[in-house]
Parts: C-alpha cells; structure tokens; sequence
C-alpha cells in the first residue's frame, strides 16, 4: 500500500526539523566549551541544552552568551583616559600592610582606579535616611549632577527625586541619568520622557527590545552611583523605589540595605565610572571638565573603587573578594541577600573557617526570589559543615552587600555574593582601609544579629525533605541562575 505523500513529506520535515534541532545544540555545546568559562558554569548549560530540549536552547541564546571583549571603542577609551586620571596616592606613601598593598595592586590591575586617600565616608543603613540625605545634596547641586541606577522607578520616591532633577537642569545644572532598561521596566516610558523634556539626558543602558532581545538581556548594569558637583557621591545597594524606603507591603517587609556617602579624591573616581558607562558603545562620547580638587580634607581613609562586569578581561571583582578572604587572619563577615558563591570563593570561606577564623554569613531568611532562595540555602549544610556561622535575617529583605574582614578593610557596593554579580553583571564596590570605619560596620552586623537567627546543624538537618530536593536541584544551576 502506498503511503499518501503529505505523510512522506512530514516525515522528512520532522527528521529534518530533528537534524536540524541537533546540529544547532551541537554548536551550542561546542560554542560554549570554547569559551572556556568556568567548568561548571559550562556544565550547567550543556545540561541544559542537552535535557531540556527548546528551552534549554532558548535560555542559552537569550543568557548564556558572553559579550567578554565589547568595550568602549580604543579611541574612545584613550580620550576619556586624556581627559582625565582619577587621582590616585602611591603605595610605598603609604602605611598599609603588605597583604593590604596586594590587594590594591590586585584592585588596580583589574579594575583600573588607584587607592585614595583624603576621604570622608558616611554609612546609610536605611532607605528614608539614604533618600533624605540625596534629596537635600540633589537640591543643592549648583553645576552637574550625573546619576545612575539599576532601579529608577516612577513611584512616590523615583517622583520626588524626578522632580528634584527637572527642577534642577531648569536651572541650569547639568544633569545626565543613566537607567537600567531592564531593572527599571516598569516605569513607564512617560516618566523619562517629561525628564528628557525638562532637559535632562536620559541614557537607558543596553535597551532591550527587537532585533537586539537575545544580545542585550542578560548584560544588566546593577551599578549605583550618584556624583554631585564633582565634589559629593553615593554608592551602594540601594535603588531608587519606594520598597527601599517603605518596605514592599508584605507582612515582613522591612528592607535593610547599605550605602555610603562620600567627598574627597574617591568621588573622581566614581565620576570616571559614570562616565566610562555614559560612553559605552555611544558615537559621540562626553569629556566634562573636572572641578577643583577639594585640598581641604584631610584624612587617612583609604578608599579604592573597583568595578567589575561582562566586559571585562578578568572577574574583576571575583578575584578581589578572593583575595580580601585569603588574606584574612581573624575574621571575615559577610552580608549579602543571595549567597551564590564560586567554587574557589566557597573553598576559601570553608579554608577559613576550618582554620579557625571567625567566619559569618548573614542573608535573608525569605528574599525576593524564590528561586535564589532555595539555590542559596543549598550551600548552608556544607557551611555549617565547615564551622561558618550562618545567620537568618527575620524582620524581611536583607539587601545590603558587604563584607568586614579583620581590623581594617571593608568592601560594600552593589555587588551581591553570587555568580550573576561576578560574571554577568556590571558592578561597582568600594574597598575601604579604614580601622574606624571597620569598627562601625562590625557595630552595624552586631546589631543586625539581634534579628537573626543562628542556624543549628542539628535543626538545619530536620527542615522538609520537599525543601531539601528543591535545594538540590536548583544547586545544579545556580552558576546559569
């Protein structure tokens, strides 16, 4: 009997469609094993591709592809460097220790800004404080206000400070503002359009729409800086929306985060980020003149600014925590609201626990992902394993992100202890040698204790067996999540 010949025709569509379907995982495979990225980041995605058939696919095109090497054009890059050059002290000035040198030079290496000094640093706890204190500087700002976030929302805060910024360039400042696309999704498209119309340039970082969806999804700047008159900035944690200030309206819906407010030489710094972010990728690149440095303070809080994202040669910041936690010797005290680390970070926490460094890890006890939740607890039995102390912050979203390593050097910023922040995403952390300043922060972790709960390794190993699995699992690809 012969078969009609739409049914050979579909056959030898579908057999082509399967060809074809596994050629392309093939190349993917192949695409990512070349990359030599981290093995088991590799991993993960060949498992993906592989058993997850389309999705697996999808996911890769639209997260798994690496940008490392786009940067600012070299010509650009060149007039932004003649431009200017942050200021920056010579290390045989100074009095750091040696492991503390290493860890600038390492800075420097990677990131590109050198260690200052000549600082004043003021540490934000709590979004009402953070917001009033940027609203009054805002207001005061008499020639450039640059301004960037990962979150700019156009609730009751993201309003207020919008208002500030329109009012201000119809005086005259300057005022540029750069937005993550993603990050910032839901403010509407008219909120930056009355701020365009106020004179304000508006910048949204790595606009994802179509054709570009897959190339530009996955690359998010998770950066927060503020420079105000080339004289005052802000970095850290904190986002502009009302959650930040107000909690997010869930029964335990306190935010704790941290930022820093700062003056001196470290705000040259953090202007020539903005700037490098302003010029990414940008035709006609922007050059500003630089104001007067401020010889007035006078201080010896060393402040070195690294950033860190997909672009970059190295993992900048990566290597950096990696080597804040090799050369600790008494303690190392973590903050972070997903806990996601590398093998080699992770090695090097239970290193120094199992050498009897005081080792301690805070995050929250729900976050605002159910996912990274269940992916982060999945590292607590192997911590509690290793004699790293984990706490459980109860009273809501523990969003601050940092990390107090014995008497002298703390590091906050936006960079969350996870794999996202390392490899994919654009971050900027302050590295603070600074002995008064430890003993603030570790003030601040004490007291944040008093809403934790420490964790038992023989109450951990009673949680629900369903909990256990869902941990298992999403460990095999938190390097992808």
């Amino acid at each position: 009997m012969r078969l009609p010949e739409t049914i050979h025709l579909s056959t030898w569509f579908l057999f082509l469609a399967i060809c074809l379907y596994f050629a392309i995982i093939i190349i993917s495979v192949t695409v990512v094993l070349k990359e030599n990225r981290n093995p088991i980041r590799a991993l993960s995605w060949v498992i993906a591709l592989i058993f997850l058939p389309g999705v697996g696919l999808i996911f890769y095109l639209f997260f798994g592809r690496s940008i490392r090497g786009e940067m600012l054009s070299q010509k650009n890059r060149r007039r932004l460097q003649h431009s200017f050059q942050p200021y920056g002290v010579k290390l045989q000035d100074t009095d750091l220790k040696k492991e503390q040198k290493n860890l600038v030079m390492l800075g420097t290496q990677v990131g590109g800004y050198p260690l200052t000094f000549n600082n004043n640093v003021e540490i934000i706890i709590d979004g009402p404080t953070k917001f009033q204190m940027l609203k009054e500087d805002l207001s005061e700002a008499k020639k450039s206000i640059y301004l960037q976030y990962y979150i700019f929302l156009d609730d009751e805060t993201g309003c207020e400070i919008a208002d500030i910024l329109k009012n201000k360039s119809k005086e005259g400042v300057e005022v540029k503002v750069i937005y993550d696309h993603v990050g910032s999704f839901s403010a509407s498209n008219s909120f930056f359009k009355k701020m365009t119309e106020a004179g304000i340039e508006v910048h949204p970082f790595f606009r994802v729409n179509f054709p570009q969806l897959a190339n530009r999804i996955n690359w998010r700047n998770h950066r927060k800086i503020v420079v105000i008159d080339g004289e005052t900035g802000y970095i850290g944690g904190m986002n502009i929306a009302d959650r930040y200030a107000k909690g997010d309206g869930k029964e335990k819906d306190k935010w704790r985060d941290t930022h820093f407010r700062v003056k001196g030489d470290i705000v040259e710094s953090l202007l020539h980020s903005f700037l490098v972010d302003w010029n990414f990728r940008k035709k006609e690149p922007y050059f500003p003149t630089l104001p007067a440095r401020d010889e007035t303070l006078k201080n010896r809080t060393g402040i070195q600014l690294v950033t860190g994202g997909p672009i970059s040669q190295w993992d900048n910041l990566s290597l950096m925590f990696l080597r804040a936690i090799s050369n600790a010797k008494r303690l190392i005290w973590i903050q972070t609201p997903y806990f996601l680390p590398t093998d080699a970070l992770f090695n090097a926490l239970q290193a120094a626990a199992l050498s009897n460094i005081d080792v301690r890890i805070m995050m929250p006890e729900h976050t605002d992902s159910l996912l990274l939740h269940y992916a982060s607890f999945s590292y607590i039995s192997q911590c509690l394993a290793a004699g790293i102390k984990i706490y459980l912050y109860k009273p809501g979203m523990l969003h601050a992100k940092s990390m107090v390593i014995d008497d002298d050097l703390v590091t906050a910023g936006s960079t969350n202890f996870d794999f996202r922040s390392f490899e994919n995403n654009f971050e900027c952390n302050l590295f603070i040698h600074d002995e008064e300043l430890n003993s603030k922060m570790r003030d601040i972790f004490y007291a944040d204790m008093q809403d934790c709960v420490k964790l038992r390794k023989e109450e951990w190993k009673k949680r629900p067996l369903g909990h256990r699995f869902l941990e298992s699992l999403l460990r095999l690809i938190s390097p992808i999540l």
